[in-house]
C-alpha cells in the first residue's frame, strides 16, 4: 500500500501533472498552490517510493469534511489508492470533529460513484451544469462520519 502524507510546495509540479492527466478541465498549478495557504485545506498525497500515485484535496469547515478533488495517476488506478486516501481523509476529519462528509461527482463518472457508494456515500442532490465547460451536472453525495 502507498504511504500517505500532506503535500508541500515541492510537490506542486507532480500534483499538477496528475491533475492535468485526470480531469477534462483541471485546476491550474496556481490554484493547487493556493490550497497550501488555506488553514481549512489539506492535500493528501499517496506515494510508492519516489512515485506519486495520487492526491486528494479536502476542506474541513466547521463540522463538515468536503472532498474537492480525488485523482490517481493512470499507472496506479484500480488498486485501491483513492479508497485509501478517502479513508484517511475521513479519519483526519473525525479527529478534528467532523460529523459529515460531502462531495460532488460528475453525473457521468460511474466508477467514482460506485467507489463513493461502497464507502457509504448516498446521492442527496444535483447541481445542474456544475461542470460548465462540459455542460455536465454534478451529483451531491454525502455520508455521516463515525
Amino acid at each position: 500500500m502507498p504511504t500517505l502524507r500532506v503535500m508541500g510546495e515541492a510537490d506542486l509540479d507532480r500534483v499538477a501533472e496528475i491533475n492535468q492527466r485526470s480531469f477534462p478541465n483541471p485546476w491550474s498549478r496556481e490554484l493547487l498552490a493556493k490550497e497550501l495557504s488555506h488553514t481549512w485545506s489539506t492535500v493528501l498525497l499517496a506515494e510508492e517510493g519516489p512515485e506519486l500515485c495520487g492526491f486528494l484535496v479536502l476542506w474541513k469547515v466547521y463540522d463538515e469534511l468536503h472532498i474537492l478533488n480525488v485523482a490517481t495517476a493512470p499507472a496506479f488506478r484500480r488498486r485501491g489508492i483513492a479508497r485509501q486516501m478517502l479513508t484517511e481523509a475521513h479519519r483526519l476529519a473525525v479527529a478534528q470533529g467532523a460529523a459529515m462528509a460531502t462531495l460532488e461527482v460528475r453525473a457521468s463518472n460511474k466508477a467514482a460513484q460506485a467507489l463513493y457508494e461502497a464507502m457509504g456515500y448516498k446521492k442527496v442532490g444535483l447541481r445542474p451544469d456544475y461542470y460548465q465547460a462540459e455542460n455536465e451536472d454534478a451529483l451531491i453525495m454525502s455520508r455521516p462520519l463515525p
